[in-house]
């Protein structure tokens, strides 16, 4: 096995993404010595969307909020998250 390059040091993020866009991480990393680590106390980047929804799924929701006692979009976004999991641990399962 051949020893990784070394990653450059970057300016800024531009100039990171620029990079990674252009160059293969197995010639910087060993992905076989990788492990996964939690980063508990990160607060992931937000994105405001716009999403077109019926209005009884609206109406559902506030209900099942209302419910829960929290804001119908904090409910969606609970939602989304379970799914997505659920995806990707079929896939991890299936592979």
């Amino acid at each position: 096995m051949r020893k990784p390059k070394r990653i450059p040091k970057f300016k800024n993020e531009d100039a990171e993404r620029e990079f990674w866009a252009t160059h293969d991480t197995t010639d910087y990393v060993d992905w076989k010595s990788a492990r996964r680590v939690r980063f508990p106390n990160l607060k992931p980047t937000l994105r405001t969307i716009s999403i077109r929804l019926p209005e009884y799924l609206i109406g559902d929701l506030k209900v099942l909020g209302n419910q829960r006692d929290i804001p119908y979009q904090a409910l969606l976004k609970q939602f989304v998250v379970e799914r997505v999991e659920r995806e990707f641990q079929k896939r991890r399962s299936a592979a």
